[in-house]
């Protein structure tokens, strides 16, 4: 097996999930202990919050820090069946340039440059591509975890953020500047990507604006194992 194109830090382990308290705190059984962990992810995590599923912690890089490890992913299924669900927010953007320097993202070949979490006026995005005679290609990512009948789908929560983002590219798009959304669905069990409208209907609606308007959306499979993360392939958009 290949390694990971983005890996986990040293120290992983394996606990099981007891309950989420408040929005950055999980509390998880490791070695007969119940101990508290952190999680980045402000979405419900619909689905994956089932007492007793294994949950991949990662340790904290400060050793200073309150909250000694951080929630990776969640574990669904059981027997062959089993995968990891990957909860880290902060990995789409990570895995955007992963990705790149792989050349696993054929619409930005011909960039030469990235800068991540690039400022545009008011609005941060996750990545800036340039490259020479090319038109400037903003990309923004969201992390995908839900899936409904074989649907990835986003968000898992009303996001008004996530709406404004898509305003952002739209403007920048009408401006001459191409402009993308990446979804990195960290999970491989989903069959094609749509907007959760059933979660987020104005979400949804801004989706498909942006869309009509020429914003690129491209959805990627993260596959997420013990030791890190892999390219899993791309998912079509179903509009």
């Amino acid at each position: 097996m290949n390694g990971a194109l983005l890996k986990y830090p040293d120290g992983c382990r394996i606990g099981r999930f007891i309950k989420r308290e408040k929005r950055f705190f999980v509390s998880v059984e490791l070695d007969g202990q119940e101990v508290q962990a952190h999680t980045n992810n402000t979405g419900t995590m619909l689905g994956l919050l089932r007492p007793g599923a294994p949950v991949l912690l990662s340790p904290a890089a400060n050793p200073e820090r309150k909250l000694k490890w951080t929630v990776e992913a969640l574990g669904q299924g059981e027997g062959n069946g089993f995968f990891w669900v990957g909860v880290n927010t902060s990995m789409p953007n990570r895995l955007l340039e992963a990705f790149f320097k792989a050349g696993l993202l054929p619409w930005a070949r011909g960039y030469e440059k990235l800068k991540r979490e690039a400022v545009n006026g008011e609005s941060r995005l996750d990545g800036l591509f340039t490259g020479s005679k090319l038109p400037d290609l903003w990309v923004e990512c969201k992390n995908v975890t839900l899936v409904e009948d074989g649907e990835a789908a986003f968000p898992d929560a009303v996001t008004s953020r996530g709406a404004k983002h898509l305003q952002t590219l739209m403007r920048l798009k009408a401006e001459g500047a191409r402009a993308a959304m990446l979804y990195v669905i960290q999970r491989p069990d989903g069959k094609c990507f749509r907007a959760a409208d059933y979660i987020d209907p104005a979400y949804a609606e801004a989706l498909a604006e942006a869309s009509a308007a020429g914003v690129e959306i491209y959805p990627v499979v993260a596959e997420v194992r013990e030791d890190g993360i892999c390219y899993g392939g791309t998912l079509p958009y179903q509009p």
